[in-house]
């Protein structure tokens, strides 16, 4: 078995009304900020899956994506795979610089 790890965006769709996006595209100003526009704020979910396979990972965070994390009506979600880690490593196996 593998452990996949995953990164889950979640962001509001275009045409949705986004308040904290625009408080933070209006605040830029104060901070002497210019040329920045288009801001949208959304939420990052990390996770980690055990699988088989990456597609059998992929499919079940496919389905926390858009059964869970994500409101299909008003947000979209991107999949970004962070990487893989057997998890046949021994228990002995410790973080490198450990004595």
């Amino acid at each position: 078995m593998t452990s996949y790890r995953y990164a889950v965006n979640v962001t509001p769709k275009p045409g949705i009304l986004d308040p904290q996006g625009r408080a933070v595209e209006g605040s830029l100003g104060h901070l002497g900020i210019e040329g920045v526009s288009g801001v949208r704020v959304g939420r990052r979910v990390e996770l980690s899956v055990d699988a088989a396979d990456p597609e059998s990972a992929r499919s079940v965070v496919e389905r926390l994506a858009s059964e869970l994390l994500s409101n299909p009506l008003i947000e979209a979600y991107d999949i970004e795979l962070l990487g893989e880690t057997s998890s046949t490593l021994s228990a002995g196996a410790g973080v490198a610089g450990e004595a």
